[in-house]
């Protein structure tokens, strides 16, 4: 009788499989769609549920009907853009070359660093920028999460830097213009359009192989001695074991980059008249998360990480080639989908 055979698990694009340095993901790579502003936003994943919309894609034998897709609701509150840095570009790539902060940073910042508040220090470092205008190749915004506007309870602050498109002149202008504002959402993004979605995925902690890439159990009426949870060579050793070798290790809290969501629906909660009109929220609250008590964007399919993990969002990076209709949203369940 033949033996059944299964594909091996764990792609070797993900190596090493180490955990990730912070559950803050990084982002190496801006897309400039060419316009003024931000190439990215960022908010919390709250959860899953599924909506009822009319499929919009042409190829699709169900185009102009009702379909049911699973979705993620991510929150995602104004952004404060508190400074932000110029960098030139030489041999060895990028370096920084100034900052400016804003004048009166929030109390919760202090939380995460500390800026100099000596006198006179804003304009000495807005003054350094226009020494070294004509070397500057980017321009990035340097943003804080508000949690405290969210569903969540965290005191302390993200901090990170968000890419500025438009041109460097354009960029300049822009963060000049909105140091201190807050930024929403619907000011970088539109319903209907592509991105990418950066994010730590779940930690599942040290497992076996057998978990870890899916290597099939050895039967357990031999004589093992030891185990049958285990794989049975690790192959040549004369040189060195070879890297991809199933192993046991980490498994999960690795970043992970899921391109091209779509964006279904832009949402705001942020007045109580929009809340009494709310249909995002299920009774009692998210599981794991609470309430949504300010903007949300609403993404077709699933995003990487737990409740309240911080999900970066921006331009595509190779976006499909394809033109849809405006999303169609007839339902919106408030039952969540099982993760």
């Amino acid at each position: 009788m033949a033996k059944g055979h299964t594909s091996r698990h764990g792609s070797m694009a993900y190596y090493p499989r180490k955990r990730a340095r912070s559950p803050v993901a990084r982002v190496r790579r801006w897309v400039d769609p060419g316009r003024e502003g931000l190439l990215g936003f960022a908010g919390y994943k709250v959860g899953m549920l599924h909506v009822v919309k009319i499929e919009d894609n042409k190829n699709s034998p169900f185009y102009g009907q009702e379909v049911i897709r699973p979705a993620t609701v991510i929150e995602t509150p104004p952004l404060l853009l508190v400074g932000y840095r110029v960098y030139g570009r030489d041999f060895y790539g990028l370096h920084s070359l100034a900052e400016v902060w804003m004048k009166d940073l929030p109390r919760d910042i202090s939380r995460v660093f500390t800026v100099p508040k000596k006198e006179g220090y804003f304009e000495e470092q807005k003054a350094k920028v226009e020494e070294v205008k004509d070397e500057i190749r980017e321009v990035r915004a340097i943003v804080a999460m508000q949690p405290r506007l969210a569903g969540i309870h965290r005191k302390k602050p993200e901090v990170f830097e968000v890419g500025v498109g438009g041109g460097v002149d354009a960029a300049l202008s822009f963060v000049q213009e909105n140091l201190g504002k807050q930024l929403t959402v619907d000011q970088v993004f539109e319903p209907g359009q592509y991105i990418d979605v950066i994010s730590v995925s779940k930690g599942k902690g040290y497992q076996g192989v057998i978990k870890r890439y899916g290597v099939r159990e050895m039967p357990r009426w031999h004589k093992h001695r030891k185990g049958s949870r285990r794989i049975g060579s690790v192959g040549p050793t004369s040189a060195s074991i070879m890297f991809y070798t199933p192993f046991p290790g980490q498994m999960g809290y690795h970043q992970r980059t899921d391109y091209n969501k779509r964006i279904l629906k832009i949402g705001n909660l942020m007045d109580e008249e929009r809340r009494k009109e709310d249909d995002i929220n299920p009774k009692g609250g998210w599981p794991h998360y609470g309430l949504i008590r300010s903007m949300y964007v609403l993404l077709e399919g699933s995003v990487p990480g737990p409740a309240k993990r911080l999900v970066k969002m921006r331009f595509p990076v190779r976006p499909p080639d394809v033109e849809r209709e405006p999303p169609r949203i007839t339902y919106i369940s408030t039952l969540p989908w099982p993760q």
